[in-house]
C-alpha cells in the first residue's frame, strides 16, 4: 500500500472521529449530569471507530490516534517514518474537523476539548494523568489483543468501537475522555483558555497508557507463547 494512501486515510479518519465525537459533544453536552447526552457522545466515538475501522481499516489499520501508532511501532507493526506520517496525519486530520465544527457551530463553541471536569470532586492535574493512562491502556490493550489474529478480522471494528464506548462512559465526568493526543490538542488550541493550559495531560496520559499497552501485551503475548 502507498504511504501516501494510508496517510490519506487517517486523515480521513482523525477528521470524522473529530466531526462526529467532539460534534456530538459540542451539539448534545457531554457532562455526566447530561444523562442522554452524556451516553450519545460515548457512543458517537465508538460507532466513528466502528465506521472508519470497516472502510480505511484495510488501508492505514485505522489508527486515527497517536497512542495507538505508537504502540503499534513499539510492537514492530509500523516503521518510524510511517509513524511520523501516521502522526501528522492525524493531526491535520483534527485540525480539519475543528474548522468544520468551527463553521458549523461557532468558532467559541469549546470544540469538545478535554479538560479535567468541574463536577469531578478530586479531580487535579495527578488525578487526570492516572486517567487517562489507565483509560488508553485499557482501550490499546484491547486493540492490541483483538488485531493480534487473523481470524478476529470480521469483529475487529466492533470491539475496537465498543471499547472506545467503554472507556468513554466512565471517562467523560472526570477528563471528557481523551485516549488519543490528536483529538484533544487540535480541539484545545482551537478552544484556547483552560483546555489549552491542560493538554499536556491528554497528550502525556495517552502515549503512556498506549505505551504501557504495549509493553503488558508483549509480555503476555511472549508468555503464551
Amino acid at each position: 500500500m502507498s504511504s501516501w494512501k494510508k496517510y490519506l486515510a487517517e486523515v480521513i479518519g482523525t477528521f470524522v472521529l473529530v466531526t462526529f465525537g467532539c460534534g456530538t459533544a459540542v451539539a448534545v453536552g457531554c457532562d455526566s449530569a447530561s444523562g442522554s447526552g452524556y451516553l450519545l457522545t460515548a457512543l458517537a466515538f465508538g460507532l466513528v471507530i466502528v465506521a472508519m475501522a470497516y472502510s480505511i481499516g484495510n488501508i492505514s489499520g485505522c489508527h486515527i490516534n497517536p497512542a495507538v501508532s505508537l504502540a503499534m511501532l513499539m510492537r514492530g507493526q509500523l516503521s518510524t517514518t510511517d509513524f511520523v506520517g501516521y502522526v501528522i496525519s492525524q493531526l491535520i486530520g483534527s485540525a480539519l474537523g475543528c474548522v468544520v465544527l468551527g463553521i458549523v457551530f461557532g468558532f467559541d463553541c469549546g470544540f469538545g476539548a478535554n479538560q479535567i471536569q468541574a463536577g469531578w470532586t478530586n479531580g487535579n492535574a495527578g488525578s487526570a494523568l492516572l486517567v487517562e493512562i489507565i483509560l488508553t491502556f485499557v482501550f490499546v490493550l484491547a486493540i492490541l489483543g483483538v488485531t493480534s489474529k487473523v481470524e478476529n478480522s470480521a469483529v475487529t471494528g466492533l470491539v475496537i468501537g465498543l471499547s472506545l464506548t467503554l472507556v468513554h462512559i466512565l471517562g467523560i465526568a472526570l477528563t471528557g475522555t481523551s485516549v488519543n493526543p490528536a483529538r484533544s490538542l487540535m480541539p484545545a488550541l482551537f478552544a484556547g483558555g483552560t483546555a489549552l493550559s491542560q493538554v499536556w495531560i491528554f497528550i502525556i496520559g495517552p502515549l503512556v497508557g498506549g505505551a504501557l499497552a504495549a509493553v503488558v501485551y508483549g509480555a503476555l503475548d511472549s508468555a503464551d507463547r
